[in-house]
């Protein structure tokens, strides 16, 4: 009987790690996880579908290498590499998510993931486990236009997993994609007063969309005249990326 556990156990693990969930890695970057040298795991798939996204063919797309072929990756950077950034696409979604990060976790690394949010039972399970060490949470929009720039019914899901790391540990940040079109200043401004009754404090990350480069959706031309002044708080940092 033992002999018997022992093969299942094999294909188990087998199984697991030939699944073909990754799209593509980013050696090194310098810029994705906060002051560490990281690379990034760009995970296929998406359950949103917004217009603005830079990544078409990562949220379109299916996977091409196997979770193995990352840990192999992962071993021969150990030492060279601080963290791991897991992004996509949404890496929540894919099966076996848990036990991949522990295998990175156990070679040493510290590891980042970049979510929509709308698994917060995964969330859960990766900072009741110390699995994450950093976390950027991605803030759609607020619930009257979520749905049309989402594609998606998730904004309750994204709530709670807001409340799981405002309520946590783990240091994380809140970011937007700002489209004219699509968030107006006004929205803007409701988003941070939402964040503020939500509890939350801390920096509060916000990009302009990049005109004329490939998005998932087809949009105008976003007007880029909504800058940092008088958006801050006494408790919100508002910080435009370029």
């Amino acid at each position: 009987m033992e002999k018997k556990a022992n093969i299942s156990s094999e294909r188990i693990s087998k199984k697991l790690w030939s699944n073909k969930a990754v799209y593509s890695i980013t050696p090194f970057t310098l810029l994705d996880y906060p002051d560490r040298a990281a690379c990034i795991v760009w995970f296929a798939g998406c359950n949103m579908r917004c217009s603005y996204c830079y990544n078409p063919n990562i949220v379109l797309g299916k996977g091409k290498l196997d979770f193995e072929s990352i840990l192999k990756f992962l071993k021969s950077r150990i030492g060279l590499l601080d963290g791991v950034v897991l992004s996509g696409g949404e890496c929540t979604i894919h099966k076996n998510i848990i036990p991949f990060i522990e295998e990175i976790k156990a070679m040493g690394f510290i590891v980042k993931i970049d979510t929509n949010g709308s698994k917060p039972t995964i969330l859960k399970k990766l900072i009741d486990q110390k699995l994450i060490d950093y976390a950027a949470l991605d803030f759609k929009s607020l619930p009257t236009n979520f749905e049309s720039i989402t594609q998606s019914d998730l904004f309750a899901e994204f709530e709670e997993s807001l409340t799981l790391l405002t309520n946590s540990s783990i240091p994380f940040e809140v970011r937007t994609t700002l489209h004219s079109a699509l968030i107006s200043r006004i929205d803007f401004l409701k988003m941070i007063d939402y964040l503020e009754n939500q509890n939350y404090e801390g920096r509060y990350y916000v990009q302009h969309f990049m005109n004329n480069v490939p998005t998932l959706g087809e949009l105008g031309h976003s007007d880029k005249s909504l800058q940092p002044e008088n958006c801050s708080t006494s408790k919100i940092k508002v910080i435009f990326r370029e």
